[in-house]
């Protein structure tokens, strides 16, 4: 039922219903009074919050916790788990303030009750005078919600004579009544003090009243668990949403800022979905989990690395799809990563025995590895099992090996070790060995000749089972991937190729000890630059991380690096660009990185401001390769075609792909650009930027269970 009446009328069942919640929900008002007047007043920056030891969070008081199950995807929710990273990242635990009335918020922060708010707030110039506000953590529009059976509601023009229930608080409510001006008819309505957005939606499915508005992020989270609501239309452009800041806490704006940068940065685009070869071949995306291992995947030098990831790469480009590797916590989730779709492939040298799962699959094997008893280099030769009588041996446990080992202890009287899987890296079982706490242990052949190759305190006895098959997994539904899996593998297995890649990662011996001893670790180097990179990054609000990735792509690390155009140093500045900055000798690294960040910093801050956090980086990226002009002329090349041009991946790269044919460069203000370059740049550097990330663990990649990555210590040393 539709209410065609003025504002200030009422019907009865409205009424009695206000009445009712009223009459149930006692002290609501006084409750939220009480809660947003809690605490002292303080209204320091960063050092005096960092004294305190508590970073003091407005969020709206039912993300706390409600009577209702929480809501997956919700964005109040994701924003209070992400200010409480925030606060970890700066070694403070965070306090929250709830909040019941949207209005009170503001006020909180101009009284220095808190320090910051997340709670979905739209950026207005009417806010602004009043608080600081961070970039941009979402980009939504306003919406008009209806009822699920009102199909009279489809425009603007169909809310004439119709009631729409908005905060007076709310961006909403300034929306709805500068459209009033040429829409007089429409009646905007605000809710009584206690209700909450359930309810002002309860009233639409209804009939109590017309409709209401939400931002798109917020109302996608309601569609996604009701039925009886449903989307009419979207008013005005799309808007910033971001966390507000109390005025004069500029330290702890510009913490914030760097933080939620590198979080929307190494945040996974969609972190979770399942499809199989053709969808994936039309995200341009292949995604496997993989161990941070010797055999499977690592950092040497910049360069990703590894004998699975090599592998994997060359399948994924022969498909038309960018690599990209997904590094779980610990090795027990790779099968599950996959079946929750935060990945397309398994690997890890997985074994693929017994009944496979009803969700997994493996392919044909790719690699046979024959088990070694191994002992330390002082024990005597042993030819066979006899030999080990009255011992102990440790293996990993599971799997086919694990059996054969088990019937042989019985029957040689020997005590097996059962050890946890160390994702393919048996350092920790030789060292185990070394250490004394097993006489002897069971290793494959690949792992164990990457071992040998650097160490003199160990030795292969005989070969202790039969050979361990090793394929990859994809989800069963995948029939068309696995199938392509199965013909690179019966292409590729024993190729040339693979002969080599084998090679070089378990038979030659000289470069696996290279490549063992520099390989970077969890908390490793990731260049000879780091700490001038830090130095510079810091100051200008770049992650660290991406920086050297960049320079990596660059000119590899080589201070001496000179490009055919004339571009130098680390970062391959060209002398007009090192002029602009400042720099005058290209040879010296710190002038180098110095330079090309200042330059950066140029080139981001000619960009909009309300782009997405994560894309303004990589415009800026793409500007500093291929110049800023292109760039500008992809977006508007984007806009065209219908692609969105505030995004580039997917998006803004694919009209940067256009600009080299006749038919569109000839129409763009800066003419032809060779786009590949800059789409394969921008790829290069995100790929290896996200690796560092991992393997750094400075920022700890999915440690929240929902594909966000939380900040570790080495962050937070960034951000003082």
């Amino acid at each position: 039922m539709s209410l065609s009446v003025p504002v200030w009328f009422i019907s009865m069942r409205w009424f009695l219903t206000i009445l009712l919640l009223l009459m149930t929900t006692p002290g609501c008002a006084e409750q939220a009074s009480a809660l947003a007047g809690f605490g002292p007043v303080e209204t320091g920056d960063l050092d005096v919050i960092r004294e305190r030891g508590s970073l003091r969070v407005i969020v709206p008081g039912t993300a706390l916790g409600e009577p209702s199950l929480p809501r997956q995807g919700s964005p109040m929710a994701q924003q209070r788990d992400l200010a409480e990273a925030f606060a970890r990242s700066l070694g403070l635990r965070m306090e929250p303030v709830p909040v019941f009335r949207l209005g009170e918020m503001l006020p909180l922060l101009e009284d220095g009750r808190a320090d910051i708010a997340a709670a979905n707030l739209t950026v207005t110039p009417a806010r602004q005078e009043l608080v600081d506000f961070s970039l941009p953590v979402d980009h939504v529009r306003e919406v008009v919600l209806v009822s699920a059976g009102n199909d009279d509601i489809q425009s603007l023009e169909d809310l004439a004579g119709r009631t729409v229930m908005v905060d007076r608080a709310s961006s909403f409510w300034h929306t709805l009544n500068v459209l009033r001006e040429q829409h007089p008819d429409i009646h905007v309505l605000p809710p009584p003090d206690h209700f909450d957005d359930e309810s002002t939606l309860d009233m639409i499915a209804s009939g109590q009243i017309d409709a209401t508005v939400r931002d798109s992020n917020i109302a996608a989270m309601y569609l996604g668990y009701r039925d009886d609501i449903r989307m009419a239309f979207a008013l005005g452009e799309r808007r910033s949403i971001a966390w507000a800041v109390r005025s004069g806490a500029p330290e702890l704006r510009a913490a914030l800022d760097r933080f939620l940068t590198i979080e929307k940065l190494t945040r996974p685009r969609e972190a979770r979905y399942v499809g199989d070869l053709p969808e994936l071949q039309e995200r341009r995306r292949l995604r496997i989990v993989l161990p941070n291992t010797a055999a499977s995947y690592y950092l040497w030098r910049g360069e990703l690395a590894g004998f699975e990831y090599e592998l994997a790469r060359r399948f994924a480009e022969e498909h038309g799809m960018r690599l990209e590797v997904v590094v779980p916590p610990d090795t027990d989730g790779l099968v599950e990563w996959l079946e929750e779709g935060r990945a397309d492939v398994a690997g890890g040298f997985l074994e693929p025995s017994g009944p496979e799962d009803a969700g997994i699959r493996f392919t044909n094997p790719w690699h046979h590895a024959r088990p070694y008893l191994i002992s330390r280099d002082d024990a005597p030769a042993i030819t066979d099992w006899d030999g080990v009588a009255g011992s102990t041996v440790a293996a990993l446990a599971g799997g086919t090996l694990w059996a054969e080992l088990e019937a042989r202890a019985g029957e040689h009287d020997f005590e097996l070790v059962a050890l946890p899987s160390v994702g393919g890296d048996i350092e920790d079982l030789v060292n185990r060995l070394v250490a004394g706490e097993f006489d002897h242990a069971v290793a494959e052949s690949h792992l164990l000749s990457m071992e040998m190759a650097r160490r003199d305190d160990i030795q292969r006895q005989f070969e202790a089972g039969s050979p361990v098959a090793h394929g990859w997994a994809v989800r069963s539904t995948d029939g068309e991937l696995l199938e392509a899996l199965n013909e690179f593998v019966r292409k590729e297995h024993r190729s040339a190729f693979y002969n080599i890649l084998y090679r070089r990662y378990f038979e030659d011996e000289r470069r696996i000890r290279r490549q063992l001893d520099e390989r970077i670790h969890s908390a490793g180097q990731l260049s000879p630059w780091d700490d001038l990179v830090r130095r510079y990054a810091a100051a200008h609000g770049f992650d660290w991380r991406l920086i050297v990735a960049q320079i990596y792509q660059e000119s590899r690390f080589d201070p001496a690096a000179r490009s055919p155009m004339g571009a130098a140093g680390l970062m391959q500045l060209m002398p007009r660009t090192a002029q602009q900055v400042g720099v005058e000798d290209l040879d010296d690294p710190a002038e180098s990185i110095r330079g090309g960040i200042l330059y950066l910093d140029w080139v981001r801050q000619q960009l909009p401001e309300d782009l997405p956090v994560a894309d303004r980086i990589w415009f800026t990226l793409a500007a500093y390769n291929a110049g800023l002009g292109h760039v500008m002329d992809a977006r508007r090349l984007a806009g065209q075609k219908g692609w969105d041009q505030d995004r580039w991946f997917d998006n803004v790269e694919n009209a940067m792909l256009l600009l080299s044919q006749h038919p569109y460069y000839s129409q763009a203000r800066h003419g032809y650009v060779r786009g590949s370059e800059p789409v394969a740049y921008l790829n290069s550097i995100s790929s290896r930027f996200m690796a560092y990330v991992q393997l750094t663990e400075d920022q700890a990649t999915f440690t929240d269970g929902n594909g966000r990555p939380s900040p570790g210590e080495e962050f937070a040393e960034t951000v003082r």
